[in-house]
């Protein structure tokens, strides 16, 4: 299978808002691809989707060579999901969550699984504590947590370092880079860190106004805009102050 991720024309229309133009896009396996834009350049909508949260008005969606469109489940199984922006249930600590989250995916030896996730992402001084008594940043630990409970081979993140310190952001990139390499796991991203997407992404996709509009990997982006960094080609792109009303597709 060449790609895990393919999508093809894929549209999404609100009344009389096209939050998603058409877009077409390949992910290969065992990449890290970021997925940049703007408020509003439709990202998260573009992740709804391809998660079946959301039905597109138009276009096709292949995962793991399953048409996302007619027969999502058996693709579900082997994906999962994070956001800082999504909550837990709050009244059940971190263990309950991922115990919960973890038989549901029929994750074996759960309760050692859940142990080992904890240590990974430092978790154990509060892995009995309530979710919603946690700081903003133990509760993105406690999403990342979650969406690696089932070994996922897709992985899709939106602002997996929200909220965390430099010294955790960095252990948490290495946790990601460490785990896609293991397991080959494919992911993509939506970050606005781009020392995070410089750090860890094969490819990226640019967005803006519902559409792709540049791809390429951090190092083509930055020498194509002629800039010294990726958060010079995102303010490019976001301005219009660059190549970013080109439109592109990722290969």
């Amino acid at each position: 299978m060449p790609f895990t991720i393919s999508v093809k024309d894929l549209t999404k229309q609100y009344k009389n808002v096209l939050a998603v133009d058409g877009i077409s896009f390949t992910v290969k396996k065992g990449s890290i691809t970021a997925l940049l834009g703007g408020n509003g350049a439709g990202k998260t909508t573009t992740i709804a989707m391809l998660l079946g949260a959301l039905s597109p008005s138009s276009g096709s969606i292949h995962i793991l060579g399953h048409d996302m469109l007619g027969n999502r489940y058996p693709a579900l199984q082997r994906m999962n999901f994070s956001s800082p922006y999504v909550d837990l249930p709050w009244k059940l600590t971190v263990r309950q969550n991922l115990r919960v989250y973890g038989k549901l995916y029929n994750v074996p030896d759960v309760e050692d699984h859940i142990v080992k996730l904890a240590k990974e992402l430092d978790m154990m001084d509060f892995i009995d504590r309530p979710v919603g008594k946690l700081s903003a940043g133990q509760k993105t630990r406690v999403s990342l947590s979650k969406a690696l409970v089932n070994i996922p081979d897709v992985l899709l993140l939106d602002e997996p370092t929200a909220s965390l310190d430099p010294d955790t952001a960095d252990r948490i990139r290495t946790l990601l880079d460490d785990f896609r390499k293991k397991h080959h796991t494919t992911i993509l991203l939506a970050s606005h860190n781009m020392r995070e997407v410089e750090r860890l992404c094969d490819n990226v996709l640019m967005m803006k106004k519902g559409k792709i509009v540049d791809t390429g990997t951090p190092t083509e982006l930055v020498k194509r805009y002629g800039r010294k960094d990726m958060e010079e080609v995102f303010l490019d792109v976001a301005r219009g102050t660059g190549k970013g009303d080109q439109t592109g597709e990722a290969a």
